[in-house]
């Protein structure tokens, strides 16, 4: 195990501290990375200089590609994620390539040391009736009640980005066909239909609310915030939290949640992997295909519940005359 910091030299790591410090002040002077990611590097490098001092008996400069996986298995074994050992990887090929480039060391220790491998998580979604409960949660006898659950309804109804939510405008939008046009990433456009329901809710928020959030304002933005101006993403995502209280979906919620929810629920239902692709605006179909492990985890809880030869006991055939499973 990694031995404790009281366990060193004070000397020697007051000096490994140093060069961490030099390495981290050049890398925010290249890339401007945050406090947080500041932090985590300097802990990342401290740690295995910690466990190079123990172990071998010198520090970061001294350290070979052997010493390197011993000490990312002593992780491993330690109980630390696969991801967080992927990511303590990354910055210590940041320092070594610093560190070589400074003419410090002739070799980098961190070549050919493969990251390890991560499983792609699947993607947190909600059931049918937790989108119908948060969807329902809006007081839409107000002006703001209206206006979430028109938000709402358009997201999940488009499937669309957060960003391009807030971002949607009156030319945007088309509602005698039903359509809204989405400028996504790398500007591509798509045309996604609404459906009746996100529709009807659109239709009534126009007609009823907007024009009394904006008091005067002019403003070009479908969803504007205060005074007209574009609601930003973070102001939505505050609204998301407090409704999902509201209605009790207490699952893991994020800026994307209906928007995944809107994709599985929608190849639960048999819709085509390359029409979703098209609807989400993925330029790329293995994107897409992350939602259908999540649609099939569904498919065989219903086949395990349902299913006569799914392992839930039935009665013999013949064992009650009025048993009518049998039935074609």
């Amino acid at each position: 195990m990694t031995s404790p910091v009281s366990s060193a030299d004070p000397a020697a790591l007051a000096a490994e501290t140093a060069l961490v410090e030099q390495w981290l002040d050049a890398s925010w002077m290249e890339k401007g990375l945050s406090d947080h990611s500041l932090s985590n590097y300097r802990r990342d490098l401290l740690q295995l200089a910690q466990w190079l001092l123990a172990q071998r008996q010198y520090g970061l400069a001294g350290c070979h590609r052997g010493d390197l996986y011993d000490y990312l298995a002593d992780r491993q074994k330690q109980g630390v994620s696969a991801r967080s050992v992927a990511r303590q990887l990354s910055a210590l090929r940041g320092f070594y390539r610093w560190l070589l480039r400074e003419g410090r060391i002739s070799e980098d220790p961190t070549l050919r040391v493969e990251r390890p491998k991560l499983g792609r998580p699947l993607p947190k979604t909600l059931t049918e009736a937790d989108v119908d409960a948060l969807l329902r949660a809006p007081d839409t006898a107000t002006p703001l009640g209206l206006r979430d659950r028109a938000m709402l309804e358009v997201l999940y109804a488009a499937g669309l980005r957060v960003s391009e939510l807030v971002g949607l405008t009156l030319t945007q939008v088309s509602l005698r066909q039903g359509l809204v046009r989405i400028v996504g990433k790398g500007n591509k456009e798509r045309l996604v239909p609404l459906g009746e329901e996100a529709l009807a809710w659109l239709e009534r928020y126009l007609r009823e609310a907007r024009a009394v959030l904006l008091g005067g304002c002019a403003s070009e933005q479908v969803f504007p915030g205060r005074g007209g101006a574009v609601m930003t993403r973070q102001t939505f995502w505050h609204r998301l939290r407090q409704l999902a209280v509201q209605a009790g979906v207490h699952k893991p919620l994020s800026p994307h949640t209906l928007r995944h929810a809107f994709a599985t629920h929608l190849l639960n239902h048999g819709a085509d992997l390359r029409v979703v692709q098209l609807l989400l605006g993925h330029s790329d179909l293995s994107t897409t295909q992350i939602y259908t492990h999540v649609a099939q985890q569904r498919l065989r809880q219903l086949h395990a519940i349902h299913h006569p030869r799914a392992g839930n006991p039935r009665p013999k055939m013949g064992s009650d005359k009025h048993d009518t499973d049998g039935e074609p």
